[in-house]
């Protein structure tokens, strides 16, 4: 990997002292997620929440999109915590949908099939043994290895495969995306699998990833030769700017990618993305949508925050307990979930069916601006699982 800087943490007394974060407060707040899917059951089981909310609701979509999966991930979520069968019920009758999906190629021409069937079909064979849910995400997992481009060494993001505009480009959130070809190569001891999603993740750290520890949103490859060629933002600021969102795609996903790996240097590599994303935090801890942005009156993007925490939730795991990052990470991740609780959760605004206010989508495009955001509300969820109990992930 090229040499990539460590800012440090620049304000490290801001983090040694552990707020006040408590079992029984995210016990609470976990309280209002289950309020709100239960009061979201009805209308989203034979559909799905659309991508954001508009005025703070969300209305139906069918499953076409690159997010549905984050909301069945979130009756998976609701299943695990309660054991209420209503949660596996609704869950299991979406199924038929992914199946649908992947069989018919509905949407498929995007490397989001990761955020689509892990959080759906694998979660649902891991928790429950569905066979067909396995079979599933399987053939899900084969869509996604059509985009491979052996000579680049990366999965392209978006679009046909032959369209000139469009080759040759991967994007950050991709990181995630890759634990479902991990999980394919498990399942089959088909080494292909593993082989396209490690060397994806080792492109996305050498380009991806700049000298000073920030993301760049997409990068082209030459798809003929292999050859690195621009970095390019598709919903940041500029294109030499950090997309709040892109850096916590990095910080949760390089050490989801190590668990499968197991290459050091992706834990190394996280903890200087990590740092570079917290030494950005405004007052109360949640990033403004681009990281160029660290005080003022610029939107927050709560969902980039929402990731972040898990990501630094799972980067402490494999930490060991003398690295000096360990404990200010630990409590960077609760300042931000507690944050995220206090002042950006929808327990207040009943007119919502979200979970998390103050969520961006894209602000270039002017699209889910300052509202709920599904993902972010997935990985709200997700976080105060972890600060909760001891979770196996999906991923």
């Amino acid at each position: 990997m090229k040499h990539v800087k460590d800012e440090g943490i620049q304000n490290a007394d801001r983090f040694r002292t552990p707020p006040q974060l408590t079992k029984d407060q995210c016990d609470a707040a976990i309280v209002h997620v289950l309020k709100q899917i239960d009061g979201n059951l009805e209308i989203f089981t034979d559909q799905f929440p659309d991508i954001v909310s508009t005025n703070l609701r969300y209305t139906p979509a069918d499953n076409y999109e690159w997010t549905p999966g984050f909301w069945t991930g979130m009756l998976w979520l609701a299943y695990e915590v309660t054991g209420d069968e209503k949660y596996r019920r609704a869950a299991e009758i979406q199924l038929s949908s992914f199946k649908k999906r992947a069989d018919e190629q509905i949407g498929t021409e995007t490397h989001d099939l990761g955020f689509l069937y892990s959080l759906s079909c694998v979660a649902a064979y891991k928790l429950t043994g569905n066979e067909e849910a396995k079979q599933t995400a399987l053939r899900a997992a084969d869509l996604l290895m059509t985009r491979y481009l052996d000579q680049a060494g990366i999965i392209q993001a978006w679009g046909s495969l032959s369209n000139p505009k469009q080759r040759g480009r991967m994007i950050i959130d991709c990181l995630l995306n890759l634990p479902l070809l991990y999980w394919a190569a498990e399942i089959t001891q088909n080494q292909a699998y593993f082989d396209a999603a490690a060397t994806h993740a080792k492109q996305a750290a050498a380009y991806l990833i700049r000298e000073d520890a920030s993301s760049f949103h997409t990068y082209y490859m030459d798809v003929d030769t292999g050859a690195p060629l621009y970095g390019k933002t598709a919903q940041g600021f500029s294109d030499d700017s950090c997309w709040s969102r892109g850096q916590a795609w990095a910080v949760y996903g390089f050490p989801l990618n190590f668990i499968y790996i197991q290459d050091p240097e992706l834990i190394d590599l996280t903890k200087k993305v990590t740092n570079y994303f917290i030494n950005r935090l405004p007052n109360d801890y949640v990033c403004h949508w681009d990281l160029i942005f660290t005080s003022g009156s610029e939107l927050r993007d709560s969902s980039a925050a929402a990731i972040a925490v898990c990501g630094i939730m799972e980067l402490n795991k494999h930490l060991s307990a003398a690295d000096p990052y360990k404990a200010i990470y630990e409590n960077a991740a609760s300042s931000i979930l507690l944050s995220l609780m206090d002042n950006y959760s929808t327990v207040s605004t009943p007119e919502s069916n979200g979970l998390l206010l103050h969520g961006v989508y894209s602000k270039p495009l002017n699209a889910g601006v300052d509202e709920c955001c599904l993902w972010g509300d997935y990985f709200y969820f997700e976080a105060l699982v972890r600060a909760t109990r001891d979770w196996k992930l999906y991923w």
